[in-house]
């Protein structure tokens, strides 16, 4: 089977000798319309691979910033078949930037899983991240996805020992996405030596690149995860600006979706030149 988009990109950027960003947003939000326009602009604000939130009402993982994305996108009229359509008017115009869907079973099961993948593969997603489904339940999705050639993307987190990572590394494909602090996105920073001692520790059992996610919120913070890791995952800062405009009154839509690309840039620029920059001594 032929190298997919996200195994693609993560060797370019390999070649390259950087980290990539990634970035997530929630599939629908505020609204589909400006959802379609912040997506559209994504790679060209700097992002290298694209998380979407897939659109559900209990997103038991996610910190209230998301809970609130996904209840935006919700009251907007967003579904999951929705969703699917905007994908395939992103690769109407964009046929490298990997595009992963990220968020919880239940929507996918009421889809129906094997239609839910034909779809998903038509429209031209590269990748899944499935919260709620453990390696014991990899025949539900996991397997037949692999069998269609989209990556599963499977979480690590601090608290995954030993003699559980070798069945969360078994069927994962594309990327080892490690959950940076124990807890709910936004929650809290991580901390580079902990992560840098765990990315390490990975790096022992697979050669899968490790992309490191939860937590990372400024350009300082992506740099230091993009010295460390193969990819930064930035997800709560880009809903919270989605977030803070539409509170605003006077946010139009325009406003919105250049603040988001506007952050990214920044996001992006730090990532970019962070193997460039001397890291800072220590005390």
């Amino acid at each position: 089977m032929s190298p997919t988009r996200i195994e693609r990109r993560f060797a370019d950027l390999q070649k390259e000798g950087r980290a990539g960003l990634i970035t997530f947003i929630c599939g629908g939000d505020p609204n589909p319309q400006a959802f379609q326009a912040i997506l559209a602009g994504l790679p060209a604000a700097g992002a290298d691979l694209i998380e979407i939130g897939m659109p559900f009402s209990d997103p038991m993982a996610d910190g209230p910033t998301i809970q609130a994305g996904n209840l935006r996108a919700l009251a907007a009229g967003m579904t999951l078949a929705r969703l699917l359509t905007q994908v395939t008017a992103f690769r109407e115009k964009d046929r490298t930037t990997p595009l992963v869907l990220m968020g919880y079973y239940n929507p996918i099961h009421r889809y129906g899983p094997a239609r839910f993948l034909d779809d998903a593969l038509s429209a031209g997603v590269d990748g899944l991240i499935i919260v709620d489904l453990p390696p014991e339940e990899d025949e539900e999705l996991c397997l037949p996805a692999l069998e269609k050639g989209l990556n599963f993307i499977r979480l690590a987190t601090p608290t995954t020992d030993a003699a559980r990572l070798p069945a969360v590394l078994g069927n994962t494909s594309g990327f080892i996405y490690y959950v940076s602090i124990t807890g709910i996105t936004g929650a809290a920073s991580p901390v580079a030596d902990a992560v840098g001692d765990a990315v390490a520790h990975l790096r022992r059992h697979t050669d899968l690149p490790v992309a490191v996610g939860f937590g990372i919120r400024t350009p300082e913070q992506a740099a230091g995860i993009a010295r460390i890791a193969d990819a930064a995952v930035v997800g709560s800062a880009l809903v919270e600006e989605i977030a803070s405009r539409v509170e605003t009154s006077k946010a139009d839509s325009a406003e919105l979706i250049g603040a988001v690309h506007a952050r990214v840039r920044g996001l992006a620029a730090a990532v970019r030149a962070a193997r460039k920059d001397p890291v800072e001594p220590g005390p």
